[in-house]
């Protein structure tokens, strides 16, 4: 009984004491500490289990249906649907004991009774008529308490609150407010379990905004950079006509591992394969290399006459990749590692492709074509759609979870959409700067939440992804900042590449 207990609780007084005692309660009791919960019922006069469930559930296990079906006729707040929901279960279980002693009559006559007076949705009728003729409800080998017990379960799930408690409420309800506070957060990038000892919140001390870093080895512009998967190494490329390979440290600090020199043109983009034991550096409207990360070692040079490259991605096995080419008709090829051809997209419609990527899950083929279409091809089914931005796009990045894509566009705007294609507009992200030249955002932190960006005036800006305005402008390049890239293992570091011929990693200011 609810005067069993004081009316509210918590200092605003939103919380119904007896409901959350309630609640205690189930919880106690779906941890197994069945005592403390008997305990509980007991002092506070509180029953888990409302007086019309007790009265439903010892129906249910005297097998007493009219009793079962009159209960669930009685119920308050309960929909249509879960109404006829409830009383077929109950219709179902009472034809199936019917049924196992072979009382076909009564069966018969149970259905003719309750139909005529339920006025029960026909697909109900004719599943219930279906079992009796077909006989193809039967007891499974646990026999029929345990069968009645199973419909108590059942019964629980359909039936609303407060007749029923919905399953590990208290547990859900805790979560919900983890879950808040960590949206709340704006900074969030720890990596450890919360406390619900006291209330979450990540300093702006903890994020990336700091130089911890600056890699000098380029000779020229440096236009790309990305971690490899496993966060351990990061590879970059220039137009002085090389990539790096740099090794991430313990100590977060970068050593130069490898220099890949075998380009003949600056290299704009590379790739690492979801395995990073290899990596594709692509030259600028030239030839596509494979390298292998360990040795250093140039494994295959791709060569396709007429087929100039403009990106690469890979698939999930690290087995297949696609290249997409800058010029129109030409399409986008799908190869093996050893320059095997397994599929081509082209024709003479096949339009420009400027950068394309497959999601991590390798569902998805994305590709941006013509200036301003983002086409997403489901690879299982060749199903494609097409979205229309209205100013020219010059890059393309996936999240992690293969659920979300960002462009950047030339109109000084990001955009995010949705892959699954639920949302008719994107979210926008504006603040950076970009007029004329190739710059690339990317996803990263804890779950993706952060969009960071190079910008043309130098800095490099970064998001959270609830907001549209920037969360952090990050200074200390000199000139345009052409690519970030969020570490995938180490939510707190960042790095960029930059048109003054550096690379600068970033991470909290304790780091420095």
């Amino acid at each position: 009984m609810e005067d069993c207990v004081p009316n509210r609780l918590g200092t605003k007084g939103l919380v119904n004491s007896y409901e959350f005692v309630r609640t205690i309660i189930q919880s106690l009791e779906s941890l197994g500490y069945n005592k403390s919960a008997a305990c509980l019922e007991l002092e506070s006069g509180v029953s888990l289990k409302s007086k019309e469930f007790e009265t439903l559930e010892l129906g249910v296990l005297c097998g007493d249906w009219d009793k079962c079906i009159e209960c669930v006729v009685r119920i308050r707040n309960l929909s249509d649907e879960g109404r006829a929901l409830a009383l077929f279960r109950v219709l179902k279980q009472c034809l199936l004991e019917c049924l196992d002693r072979g009382d076909d009559r009564l069966a018969l006559g149970v259905l003719h009774k309750w139909i005529a007076g339920l006025h029960l949705p026909k697909d109900i009728v004719q599943q219930l008529a279906c079992s009796l003729i077909s006989r193809n409800i039967k007891f499974e080998c646990d026999g029929v308490d345990e069968q009645r017990k199973r419909l108590l379960e059942e019964l629980e799930a359909v039936l609303p609150p407060p007749l029923t408690l919905p399953e590990r409420r208290l547990e859900k309800l805790i979560e919900m407010a983890v879950t808040g506070q960590i949206d709340n957060c704006l900074y969030h990038s720890s990596p450890y379990p919360l406390t619900l000892y006291e209330d979450h919140h990540c300093e702006r001390e903890q994020f990336p905004k700091e130089t911890i870093q600056i890699l000098t080895d380029h000779k020229n512009e440096v236009w790309f950079v990305q971690f490899s998967n496993n966060g351990k190494y990061l590879a970059s490329s220039s137009s002085d006509c090389t990539a790096i390979i740099w090794k991430v440290m313990d100590n977060d600090q970068m050593a130069h591992k490898h220099t890949l020199q075998s380009h003949k043109k600056p290299v704009s983009f590379v790739a690492w394969s979801p395995d990073d034991t290899m990596l594709m550096t692509c030259g600028n409207v030239e030839v596509l290399k494979l390298w292998d990360v360990e040795a250093g070692t140039c494994k295959h040079t791709f060569v396709k006459e007429d087929f100039p490259v403009s990106s690469c991605a890979w698939f999930p096995d690290s087995k297949r990749l696609v290249c997409g080419s800058s010029k129109p008709g030409k399409g986008i090829y799908m190869w093996d590692c050893d320059g095997n051809e397994i599929k081509a997209w082209k024709g003479g419609r096949m339009p420009t492709v400027l950068d394309l990527s497959v999601t991590h899950d390798g569902a998805h083929l994305i590709s941006i074509m013509s200036g301003n279409e983002i086409r997403i091809l489901n690879v299982g089914t060749n199903a494609e759609r097409v979205i229309s931005e209205e100013h020219s796009i010059t890059s393309l990045s996936i999240s992690w979870d293969s659920k979300f894509l960002i462009v950047n566009l030339n109109s000084q705007e990001i955009h995010m959409w949705d892959i699954a294609g639920n949302w008719l507009k994107p979210m926008q992200y504006r603040g950076h700067r970009q007029h004329k030249y190739v710059i690339r955002s990317c996803f990263g932190g804890l779950d993706c939440r952060f969009i960071a960006s190079g910008s043309e005036d130098s800095k490099v800006y970064i998001w959270n992804r609830r907001t549209s305005y920037p969360l952090e402008i990050l200074s200390g390049h000199q000139t345009t900042v052409n690519s970030v890239s969020w570490n995938p293992c180490r939510p707190r570091m960042l790095a960029s590449a930059s048109d003054d011929q550096t690379i600068r990693i970033w991470g909290p200011s304790q780091c420095k």
